[in-house]
């Protein structure tokens, strides 16, 4: 800075503890003369207090064992030395009465306050943070280590200016070494990053949310994240911050609407129509991000009707036939399936809108997934048979049961059971090609699996036309046989008794199932 003392010496070259012995030097001076200023009392007197206050501040900071291998106490020392040479420069033009005017004065006395506060708590925060205390690990951890924690020091301490930068550093360590930052993260740090997300400058915002993404998006420090007040300005940005600050944003509330209480903050905060918004609005990445922390909000059951007062049942829909990315599309379907889970109201809203359409339209895909299928499970009780097979329902349950993943395949058969409430539509099931799907689904590994593909079918061969399609497949009574295993864990057995006893009028298949034990 080139500023100088008594003899000459520029603050910029002295060492800590010439710089502290400095600003102990100017102090007293200063107090000395702000006593004796007569015009502005009140103001003068509120410099004297903070005056009076630098002296313990600069003892509790010099007491540290490390006080002179660190920057930044040196930073503060020439901070305060500066402030206080304004109190003595000031000072003396008051007490000579040679001020530009009044106001002018008032200004700059209420300035100098402002610094005076801000070296205050900039010294205490610095002791708080621990920065100075790095000492214990091997020389080449402390070295990172300390940068790290110095960088998270400079986020509390100093003007606006300076953050920016620590900010503008900080991304770049992130990238470079994103486990070391977040291995000497603490609260106080956490602290500090959320005050800087309500900061004025939308550079600063942006810089932040980035580091509070990976943070985020890391898993820890949640609870610091959301008990640090980080929701309300997160939320804010969604709504009205930068192209990048809203994506960041949005994919920090993504991963912490994970956490079901979470969730529920989110929703209190008002973070539902904001979220719904990018849905309708967004870009790709944007939209997928908004539509799993809505599912993620949408899992929590107590919540559900207030996501739908706000209009989620619809967007879903559209996405599901819009979306821009197919993960998009994907938590939809999800959303939906947890819409839909327990609640008659928001099925009947669904159906109301198309839903049954959209999602058999999206089953079209190659590999069907499971959340669409549980969907349509949770919905099929509640429309005609005639709807259904105007839309091709069954020819969509046969895709799924051929091309989906197992989760959907188990969703499959047990919306086949759902359905199958009459005579004429276990007919139609029989018909359309899900029997001898269904069938091979028996020889799955998974237990749930095979238990609903037995259930589904022990319904289906209640009707005669299905019994003569059971008696084709040679894999049935094999298969079935199979699930008389006595152990408790097979929860399948009961089905498979009961379509074997449906059979067994058959002299073939009561042949195969002697010769299968």
């Amino acid at each position: 800075m080139g500023e100088g003392n008594g003899n000459g010496v520029s603050i910029d070259v002295r060492s800590a503890e010439e710089s502290l012995s400095y600003a102990r030097e100017l102090v007293p001076m200063a107090l000395v003369k702000a006593r004796e200023v007569k015009g502005f009392l009140r103001r003068w007197k509120m410099i004297v207090s903070k005056l009076e206050q630098i002296p313990s501040c600069l003892s509790d900071l010099s007491s540290h064992p490390f006080f002179s291998k660190n920057g930044l106490c040196k930073e503060q020392l020439q901070a305060v030395s500066m402030t206080v040479k304004e109190a003595i420069e000031l000072a003396d033009l008051c007490l000579k009465e040679k001020y530009a005017g009044k106001l002018k004065m008032q200004s700059d006395l209420d300035a100098l306050l402002g610094k005076l506060d801000l070296n205050l708590r900039d010294v205490r925060l610095l002791i708080k943070t621990g920065v100075l205390g790095e000492t214990t690990l091997p020389e080449l951890e402390t070295a990172g280590r300390c940068r790290i924690k110095e960088l998270f020091a400079r986020l509390q301490i100093g003007h606006l200016e300076a953050k920016h930068k620590a900010v503008d550093t900080l991304v770049e360590v992130m990238k470079e070494d994103e486990k070391s930052v977040l291995s000497v993260i603490g609260r106080s740090n956490v602290a500090a990053l959320v005050q800087l997300l309500t900061a004025t400058s939308p550079r600063i915002r942006e810089k932040t949310v980035t580091i509070i993404c990976s943070i985020a998006e890391s898993g820890s420090c949640e609870s610091w994240l959301v008990s640090e007040g980080f929701l309300p300005p997160l939320i804010r940005l969604v709504e009205s911050g930068s192209t990048v600050g809203k994506e960041k944003a949005t994919i920090s509330l993504q991963r912490l609407s994970m956490n079901e209480e979470t969730a529920r903050a989110i929703v209190g905060h008002g973070g539902v129509r904001p979220l719904i918004e990018i849905c309708q609005i967004g870009d790709s990445v944007l939209q997928t991000a908004a539509a799993s922390t809505l599912k993620n909000i949408s899992a929590v059951p107590e919540v559900r009707q207030i996501l739908a007062e706000e209009g989620i049942i619809k967007v879903m829909i559209n996405l599901l036939d819009c979306g821009i990315l197919l993960g998009s599309k994907e938590h939809a379907a999800e959303c939906l399936q947890n819409l839909t889970a327990s609640n008659e109201n928001l099925r009947r809203s669904v159906i109301s809108e198309n839903g049954i359409r959209s999602l058999l339209v999206y089953l079209d895909g190659p590999l069907p997934q499971e959340p669409a299928v549980a969907a349509l499970r949770n919905l099929v009780s509640l429309v005609s048979t005639d709807v259904l097979m105007s839309d091709d329902f069954l020819p969509r349950l046969v895709h799924v049961l051929k091309s989906g993943s197992l989760g959907a395949q188990q969703a499959a058969a047990s919306t086949i059971c759902r359905v199958c409430t009459s005579s004429e539509m276990k007919k139609l099931v029989g018909e359309s090609g899900c029997i001898t799907l269904l069938v091979r689904m028996l020889e799955a590994k998974s237990n749930s699996a095979r238990e609903v593909a037995a259930q589904a079918l022990s319904s289906l061969v209640t009707v005669s036309h299905n019994c003569r399609e059971f008696k084709k497949d040679d894999k049935t009574v094999p298969n079935l046989v199979q699930l008389l295993d006595p152990s408790p864990q097979n929860t399948a057995k009961k089905y498979a008794v009961s379509c074997l006893s449906s059979l067994s009028s058959s002299k073939k298949c009561k042949k195969l199932m002697i010769s299968y034990g």
